[in-house]
């Protein structure tokens, strides 16, 4: 079978350049990349399709065409959209979509001689691509959202008072317009767990798009760990001097009495959502907390940001001030650490090497969609104290069987009765548990295997009733472009 993905935001390459520092190359880009290289790997042929940037800020991505390594079933197909091939954030992307980089598509199949036999959109923008690309040329597709718009607007409290300032800010009304059309024309929508299919999906912004309760419309498909990277066993090439990197920083950031520690590792973008400070609270509070570990907290490129504000945006620095009040104020310093470990290598090794120290990953989220951090940790041999709220409910327990310990993010006390409970005498069986989960259930082989299932349910299935596509993702200039009125209409009721 020949599969187009489609994600036009970020990009891609055989370095993963930028990954983790911003936020158009997070999660969303390792996962298409994982699901590629298995479905190529069972036979498939695979075209990413994102959006050529030739800007001098952003090197890697002017190529038309790009391959990875060992991966001859895969490539990186690159097509431009916008006024120049200049880098624009996900945001700024929605005029261009219809105008330039679907016709693009469209043109360069056209010139190869045959199209492929499916697509499968990403996010918002990639699912109105998919949408646009079925109305042109009949091609069926599957809608993978990762997040979805309302859901970010429920957390940034929209309401009418503040709704022009997040429309001109994230252009949500043309995000929703978008995901109710492609949740709407898909053959089968893709969800992470069953929580997020019902939450998410049923959420009123998207009323009469489609229906939650339709079996035929979805598939719960979980992604997966990469073992070659984080697995127990593997090794990177970097593995030596990452420990070397550990061992300064916490040499620089801890007093030395408590060198010997294990540690809890918070390992996340600094983001309100994530909530950090809940973390911080709980070393605070909790004595006995304190006296058995240290907090470390992973950055992507911030290597000195307890106390440097080199290099951190303002929405970081919004997230470390109050961190670093309560650390002054609580007497936490030496018992705190903060450093940069970049790229996905790095990170499993320092995992590993911490994994020896038997200490702890936590993640305290508000709400967490899926969670495939915790599972990265978990199989490299992490035992996981992680938020209830959102799809660790789901991976982490199942028939009364416990593959981490859950916590309450918005309860202290929770936080430190469970990090307490996974660095005490359960260790070991935590560990060995999470990790055989992840074995078990949580392989990029096991997702490829649910796209293709859910591929071929798309291929065969017609969609919904079909939303008309407004004018305006085909033609900006027809003067249709949606405003704060539009987002009121779709999210307030």
């Amino acid at each position: 079978m020949h599969i187009g993905f489609l994600n036009p935001q970020g990009n891609f390459d055989p370095g993963d350049s930028y990954w983790t520092e911003h936020a158009d190359f997070g999660g969303q880009l390792v996962y298409v990349k994982q699901v590629a290289l298995a479905l190529g790997e069972m036979g498939h042929r695979v075209d990413i399709l994102t959006r050529r940037i030739v800007d001098a800020d952003w090197p890697p991505f002017a190529n038309d065409l790009d391959v990875y390594p060992d991966a001859p079933n895969v490539r990186i197909v690159r097509v431009p959209a916008g006024e120049d091939d200049r880098f624009l954030p996900k945001e700024d992307l929605w005029p261009f979509l219809g105008r330039d980089w679907v016709p693009g598509i469209i043109d360069l199949y056209r010139a190869e001689g045959s199209f492929p036999d499916a697509f499968t959109g990403h996010y918002g923008d990639g699912g109105l691509a998919a949408v646009l690309l079925r109305a042109e040329i009949g091609i069926p597709f599957t809608f993978t959202a990762h997040s979805l718009g309302a859901q970010k607007m429920d957390k940034l409290e929209a309401r009418c008072s503040n709704l022009t300032e997040l429309e001109d800010r994230y252009h949500f009304a043309s995000r929703l317009v978008g995901e109710r059309l492609a949740m709407n024309h898909s053959g089968v929508n893709i969800t992470s767990t069953r929580q997020e299919r019902f939450e998410q999906y049923g959420h009123h912004a998207y009323r009469e798009a489609v229906s939650v309760d339709d079996d035929a419309r979805f598939a719960v498909v979980p992604p997966g760990v990469n073992l070659a990277i984080f697995g127990s066993d593997a090794r990177a090439a970097t593995e030596a001097a990452t420990r070397r990197t550990v061992d300064d920083r916490l040499a620089r950031d801890l007093d030395p009495g408590r060198l010997g520690l294990p540690v809890v590792v918070a390992s996340s973008r600094l983001d309100p959502k994530k909530n950090h400070f809940t973390i911080v609270e709980a070393f605070a509070t909790d004595d006995a907390l304190r006296r058995t570990a240290n907090l470390v907290i992973l950055t992507g490129s911030l290597d000195d940001p307890l106390h440097s504000d080199d290099g951190i945006s303002a929405g970081e620095l919004a997230v470390l001030r109050p961190l670093r009040e309560l650390i002054a104020s609580a007497g936490l310093e030496g018992s705190v650490a903060a450093f940069a470990l970049p790229g996905q290598e790095r990170l499993a090794a320092a995992y590993r090497y911490l994994a020896e120290r038997r200490s702890v990953f936590c993640l305290t989220a508000l709400y967490e969609p899926f969670g495939l951090a915790p599972l990265e940790a978990a199989a490299a041999g992490l035992p996981l104290a992680v938020t209830r709220n959102g799809g660790p409910s789901e991976s982490l327990v199942q028939d009364g069987i416990e593959y981490g310990v859950l916590v309450d993010p918005a309860d202290v006390a929770s936080v430190a009765a469970g990090l307490l409970r996974a660095l005490g005498p359960e260790w070991d069986d935590l560990a060995a548990r999470g990790r055989q989960r992840v074995l078990d259930r949580y392989t990029w082989d096991r997702t490829a295997e649910g796209y293709l299932g859910a591929i071929e349910r798309a291929m065969a299935n017609a969609g919904g009733s079909l939303l008309p596509i407004p004018a305006w993702f085909g033609d900006p200039g027809s003067g249709d472009g949606f405003d704060a009125g539009d987002l009121a209409a779709i999210y307030l009721v």
